[in-house]
């Protein structure tokens, strides 16, 4: 049976894998798709919204910039929004138990 220095030295080093996939998940790009293709958006596997891109067909070219940019920020402030809700939510939920300082849910 584990002692309890083995047992702390193996929840260090499964945190430590954890932050690593965290850290991964930043470096990874994905696309969504809507509309047959006119509409894109670009993605971290982390949410972060990268970029948008319209087809000319849904609006003025002159404005197709300027709307890309108000899209995206949008969604950026929708997620940042939807992330200080739900850390308000864990916090609720875990501020009956006794974590250690530093610890965070969910893993």
């Amino acid at each position: 049976m584990p002692n309890l220095d083995d047992i702390m030295k193996m929840a260090q080093e499964a945190q430590a894998e954890l932050q690593r996939a965290q850290d991964k998940l930043e470096t990874i790009e994905v696309e969504g798709v809507s509309g047959g293709g006119i509409v894109r958006i670009r993605a971290t596997a982390k949410g972060q919204i990268l970029g948008v891109a319209l087809d000319d067909s849904l609006m003025q070219p002159s404005e197709k910039s300027m709307l890309e940019d108000l899209i995206a920020a949008a969604i950026n402030d929708a997620r940042a929004k939807a992330d200080a809700a739900a850390g308000i939510e864990m916090q609720k939920v875990t501020s009956g138990m006794a974590l250690p300082e530093g610890f965070k849910l969910p893993f």
